[in-house]
């Protein structure tokens, strides 16, 4: 990485930009050795993220231009804080950036956006095999819950 050139901005992402996060969405794909999104799934990220009534929120980390990392986050409530909670879908790094200062960035603009939208709490899940990512998490005052995580897919309902 140009440690000369590190300044993070993070965009939006737009129409122009579309192409170049599912690039990055490719590239966490291939990081847990899962299938990328097929052309229908491409379609709906694209119409999901760019609609008048967006279904989530994506974000890119740029350094000099160039697409670096992403967000996805969205939006759920807790019926016990009676406040929103910010889900945090994605937050990805591509290798070579990563321990520079990219993530923490992004985890840092995340919390400033929960702040300004009233949650009152962020939360995600991680990977048991991905040591990595807890120790960033807990690095960034993030705390493991003892719960379970369960999931009906689409072809169950």
């Amino acid at each position: 990485m140009d440690k000369e050139n590190n300044s993070v901005s993070i965009e939006r992402v737009n129409s122009e930009s579309f192409d170049d996060f599912l690039g990055l969405i490719n590239k966490l794909a291939e990081y847990e050795k899962l299938a990328p999104p097929d052309e229908e799934a491409k379609n709906r990220l694209r119409r999901d993220c760019l609609s008048d009534k967006p279904k989530y929120n994506a974000f890119m980390g740029k350094i000099g231009g160039k697409p670096v990392s992403y967000v996805i986050y969205f939006f759920t409530y807790s019926s016990f804080l009676a406040l929103p909670t910010l889900f945090l879908e994605d937050i990805f790094v591509l290798d070579e950036y990563r321990r520079h200062g990219v993530g923490k960035k992004m985890f840092i603009f995340l919390k400033e956006t929960a702040k300004a939208e009233g949650c009152g709490r962020i939360e995600f899940t991680v990977l048991k095999w991905n040591k990595s990512a807890q120790d960033f998490y807990k690095k960034n005052g993030a705390k493991c819950l003892k719960w379970f995580f369960y999931r009906v897919v689409h072809d169950d309902f």
